[in-house]
């Protein structure tokens, strides 16, 4: 589990974990199949990004070698022309003036983009929640605030919501409340002043549990809310 130095270390004290995905997708993307993309449109990558798992039409999949047989023949077929190659020119200094000595400027460095954080936090959605609600308790806002306090601290790029549930009940009825459950994080959030528009919200229901749901000690570890944080550091 990663932490992001002064963030991280706050936020490692609520517990990180791994946001539950597709090991073979490079890419975060909506069950809806909508790509996350930055602020400069670029996709997001998972944990697991490899060019060969990128999906289609983001940056650095393997499919873009696809171009370079098309160039490897374009020069072919110019390298074959019939035309003669043109001659060389030869500049020949002035036998008066002397040729001048040019200084050679380098080109100042460009600035080094700001480092990239990332954390992962997940909350037992018994402490969010009360059983079978989506209205978050007194503690679960508690917690929610000193999130909010240590993301103003950096440059948000995006914050992940994605809720959970135990196999108690219906695969219908879990996937709605754990739905519920993620919306209802992220209109806290907005209330305390971060851009809805970089809050993303899902819900998995019991498709991705962590525990064995056979046992009262596994569904309580399955019951949870799971936050990403994405950004970088503020100079």
């Amino acid at each position: 589990m990663k932490n992001i130095k002064s963030l991280a270390l706050a936020l490692s004290m609520l517990g990180f974990a791994t946001v539950s995905f597709a090991h073979d997708v490079g890419n975060w993307s909506s069950t809806a199949g909508e790509i996350w993309k930055n602020t400069p449109g670029e996709c997001w990558r998972t944990g697991f990004w490899t060019p060969a798992n990128a999906l289609p039409g983001c940056d650095g999949a393997i499919t873009d070698k696809a171009e370079a047989p098309a160039a490897a023949s374009a020069a072919a077929a110019a390298s074959s022309s019939d035309l003669p190659p043109a001659p060389p020119v030869v500049v020949k200094p002035d036998p008066v003036m002397p040729t001048p000595e040019v200084a050679v400027v380098p080109a100042p460095a460009a600035p080094a983009p700001a480092a990239a954080v990332s954390s992962k936090v997940t909350y037992a959605a018994d402490a969010f929640f009360d059983f079978d609600k989506s209205v978050i308790k007194p503690e679960g806002k508690a917690k929610l605030d000193d999130l909010v306090s240590k993301v103003k601290a950096i440059n948000l790029e995006v914050i992940i919501a994605v809720g959970h549930t135990d196999s108690m009940g219906s695969d219908e009825y879990n996937q709605k409340l754990s739905l519920r459950r993620s919306q209802a994080v992220k209109a806290y959030l907005v209330s305390k002043g971060i851009d809805k528009t970089r809050i993303y919200t899902e819900g998995k229901g019991e498709k991705q549990p962590v525990a064995d749901n056979k046992t009262k000690e596994g569904r309580a570890k399955n019951r949870r809310v799971e936050i990403e944080v994405v950004g970088s550091r503020k100079n």
